[in-house]
């Protein structure tokens, strides 16, 4: 953080701040196999001088080659500011905007953590923030959680002068694909909260564990647990790589006496029926949601999600989805098939709603049917493309439409009828043609 902050303090000071720069080279493979580098300088270890607010300064990096951070690899450093004057102010301003520059650069993105062992670790690089509009819930349940986690926070006091444990849980469920774990990302995007995700089927996972990273999880955090109803299947016991988690332990763990607080936890489940009472009582889990399929108003709200300003095609398509039970994941994926046309998008809904039924019945998943109707598609193309008749788009008629019904009545390509004139070639009498055998003058 501090060096990138140096390198824009040294090109702001002119060509003096900074004489001596060190290069990383960065080096990405993006997901169609390029590969984008960039260089980065910053100032390298050592002494450099600079000026800030029109007074002079000194910085001197030092490298302690002894120690590293686990974390990066890279080598603890020690950062060494000096300047003329009696007051310290110059040095507090100099921090506050090197706190500020690193903190714009990280508060469009949420950074998601898994638990290693004892401590909540970054895993991969930060996301960029999920819009919450991105996510199209039934009308008002995106709302209502939204307004319920921003009064939960503001209410820290509250609890705290009445002795309530001040955490909060949410359960939502519904069928697979409806945006249970997107709407997390979403909102955690929207509060500005990073995401803490904890499977409790991680391997070497225990009672004491669970505990300790719930209580432990960084500030400004969501605690998710997907499926959790997947948790407590049956496991083979000679399995060393299996988790160790109880179901007691769980449920001290989110509302024990030695439970945290000041966190706010989110469960996901694809069957409500498998859990059990106790894990979803009031005070473990406070707001119970059902994210289920697309009901009409979704179905209008995500067809101008693709296509804003159609709203009478919107409407149209979904009255023609209704009681079809088509997820939302299914949506997306069919208005991407479709992003070309809202008329065609439109048109194809009672197809659409024709394949949900028929995969009900029948067990062929729709992304299926959907492929073969792009196929379908591709091929009518390019089928058109080739029987076009001549090059400027008109079809033989005449002299040129016998022609070609008389090439289709020719032999094939392959095979010669032993007419000269048919290979294009003029014929000349016998006794002109003179054969001159090898070696012959």
């Amino acid at each position: 953080m501090g060096a990138q902050w140096l390198t824009a303090q040294a090109r702001r000071g002119g060509a003096t701040a900074a004489q001596h720069m060190t290069v990383d080279t960065v080096s990405q493979r993006l997901a169609n196999g390029q590969v984008e580098t960039r260089f980065e300088f910053t100032p390298c270890p050592g002494r450099h001088v600079m000026w800030h607010d029109g007074r002079l300064l000194m910085v001197d990096r030092v490298r302690e080659q002894a120690t590293v951070d686990l974390h990066t690899g890279q080598p603890w450093e020690c950062v060494k500011l000096t300047a003329l004057g009696q007051s310290r102010e110059l040095f507090r301003n100099l921090l506050l905007e090197a706190q500020a520059s690193a903190e714009a650069k990280q508060e469009l993105t949420t950074v998601v953590y898994t638990n290693w062992g004892t401590e909540w670790r970054p895993f991969g690089a930060p996301r960029r923030r999920r819009p919450l509009h991105s996510v199209v819930l039934d009308d008002g349940v995106a709302e209502h959680v939204c307004s319920d986690v921003r009064e939960f926070v503001d209410s820290s006091r509250w609890y705290i002068d009445r002795g309530i444990p001040y955490r909060r849980g949410y359960l939502l469920h519904g069928a697979p694909g409806c945006g249970k774990s997107s709407f997390v990302a979403a909102l955690a995007g929207e509060l500005g909260y990073d995401i803490c995700v904890l499977n409790l089927s991680d391997a070497g996972l225990t009672d004491d564990r669970l505990a300790h990273a719930l209580s432990t999880t960084p500030p400004m955090s969501l605690v998710l647990l997907e499926d959790v109803d997947a948790a407590f299947v049956q496991r083979d016991a000679a399995d060393r790589r299996a988790s160790h988690v109880t179901f007691s332990g769980l449920l001290n763990a989110l509302d024990g006496v030695a439970a945290g607080e000041e966190r706010i936890l989110f469960m996901t489940t694809n069957h409500l029926h498998r859990l059990d009472p106790a894990l979803i009582r009031p005070g473990r889990v406070d707001v119970i949601h059902e994210i289920a399929t697309a009901s009409g108003s979704q179905a209008r709200r995500m067809f101008l999600k693709f296509f804003p300003g159609e709203d009478a095609r919107a409407g149209r398509f979904a009255g023609a989805c209704k009681d079809a039970d088509l997820s939302m994941a299914l949506l997306q994926s069919y208005f991407m098939l479709h992003r070309e046309s809202a008329e065609e998008a439109c048109g194809a809904a009672s197809t659409l709603r024709a394949g949900a039924l028929g995969a009900a019945r029948e067990g062929v998943p729709v992304q299926q049917q959907m492929a073969q109707q792009a196929l379908r598609r591709q091929g009518a193309g390019a089928g058109a493309g080739a029987g076009g008749g001549s090059d400027d788009g008109t079809a033989a008629t005449g002299d040129e439409g016998a022609a070609a019904a008389s090439a289709a009545g020719s032999p094939s390509s392959g095979a010669w009828d032993g007419d000269a004139s048919s290979l294009g070639c003029v014929t000349m009498p016998a006794s002109a043609v003179k054969v001159r055998l090898p070696g012959e003058r």
